[in-house]
């Protein structure tokens, strides 16, 4: 059987397409558990070697196929020719006076995504993207104002997680995961469940459950599918109680109105003693009154419903302005009152321009992209000499 194997596995690099081969390579991230033990069928080898590599690439962290010492030598040549394991390119950091982190991250066709580590009390929550841009087109998001560029591809999800779990040594763990930076997850349906189950999965990075959320402007027909096929938080950001207001801010709104949002939110099936968390950004002038908050309570009473109460965050060429902090808190006390839970976010990295909603639009030039610029110029070269073959390597045609 090895000899079997190495005859029609491993090739001597002269023969003919091996070339080509490891320069296509396929990133193992980009393969669910299963994807990942029906390709290894495909190609003769035990399916059960999926979950062995999978445990080295997330539990182990190792990033070369020839650190898995219960591989046979000839098996970890194979993988290193057809597989990569990829990481994304960090361009920048940068730090807040707070503590957070915000990760600029090139992807493989020179396009940017951004990532938020922020520092809790003894952890860390990581929010992730999930789209280069997005096409929600709400007001009060920057990332919005650029539009959709493209989906990301779950290796690029889980990358996100990865690089900056490499990246963030000598500190406080990451123990919570959000799906609250750019893009629309729910637009990104597939790629994004694919992702959650490496992020939670046994072989995977082994996050809990309950601390993995899903934030959602309110695309209801993926609502009930989420439900159904994964059991990790869900908020759903709302930002009005009346249509009206609603329709302004929030375009999806006159697809998918607030009544019919809520029944879907209704029919979610919400495991036992949790609750839908209603995100609602206060934009002075424009939905933060007293009246309001009165319509938000009633309007959630039927719901197992707890209340993030955000303060805008300014960002260039928006309309909108942050409220006084005595109508935030005013706001909060009606709600309280009624027997809401209502925290207030009080949102961290807003001097790096990393706090909710400010996160960069495709295109968007920062302070200094002395960083980035070089990033564009080193990608444009590698594709003009290899075409796809960078450094990340091409993604898995199946899950």
């Amino acid at each position: 059987m090895i000899s079997y194997v190495k005859k029609i596995f491993f090739p001597p690099l002269w023969e003919k397409g091996t070339f080509a081969t490891m320069c296509n390579r396929l990133d193992i991230m980009s393969f669910s558990q299963q994807g990942l033990m029906d390709w290894f069928q495909e190609h003769g080898i035990a399916s059960y070697r999926a979950g062995q590599v999978r445990r080295w690439i997330y539990h182990r962290r190792v990033r070369s196929f020839f650190q898995m010492t219960d591989l046979s030598k000839d098996l970890r040549q194979w993988l290193s020719e057809r597989l990569t394991i990829g990481r994304l390119k960090i361009i920048r950091v940068q730090t807040s006076t707070d503590g957070s982190k915000k990760y600029l991250f090139g992807l493989k066709d020179g396009h940017c995504i951004e990532t938020v580590a922020i520092p809790e009390r003894g952890h860390w929550t990581l929010c992730v993207s999930s789209q280069v841009g997005c096409a929600m087109g709400c007001k009060l998001c920057l990332t919005g104002r650029g539009g959709l560029v493209r989906n990301l591809e779950p290796a690029e999800i889980i990358g996100q997680v990865c690089t900056v779990q490499d990246d963030h040594t000598h500190q406080d763990p990451i123990t919570n995961i959000v799906f609250m930076g750019m893009g629309e997850p729910l637009a990104n349906y597939d790629s994004v469940v694919q992702s959650l189950g490496t992020i939670t999965g046994a072989n995977g990075l082994q996050f809990s459950k309950r601390r993995v959320t899903i934030s959602t402007a309110g695309l209801v027909p993926q609502l009930g599918r989420l439900g159904r096929e994964v059991k990790v938080n869900l908020a759903v950001s709302l930002n009005a109680a009346d249509n009206k207001t609603r329709d302004t801010i929030m375009p999806v709104n006159r697809t998918y109105p607030i009544e019919t949002l809520l029944g879907a939110c209704r029919r979610f099936p919400l495991p036992s003693g949790r609750m839908i968390t209603f995100e609602y950004v206060l934009i002075k002038g424009v939905n933060d009154g007293l009246e309001d908050a009165r319509r938000l309570a009633k309007l959630l009473r039927s719901l197992r419903a707890k209340i993030n109460l955000i303060p805008f965050n300014p960002f260039a060429g928006s309309p909108f302005y942050r409220p006084e902090e005595t109508h935030t808190l005013a706001f909060q006390k009606v709600l309280i009152e009624r027997h809401y839970t209502a925290t207030i976010r009080h949102s961290k990295g807003a001097d790096i321009r990393a706090a909710c909603g400010q996160l960069r639009a495709p295109g968007d030039q920062m302070e200094d992209d002395t960083a980035l610029d070089r990033f564009h110029w080193q990608t444009g070269a590698e594709r003009s000499q290899d075409g796809r073959c960078g450094y990340e390597g091409r993604t898995a045609s199946k899950n």
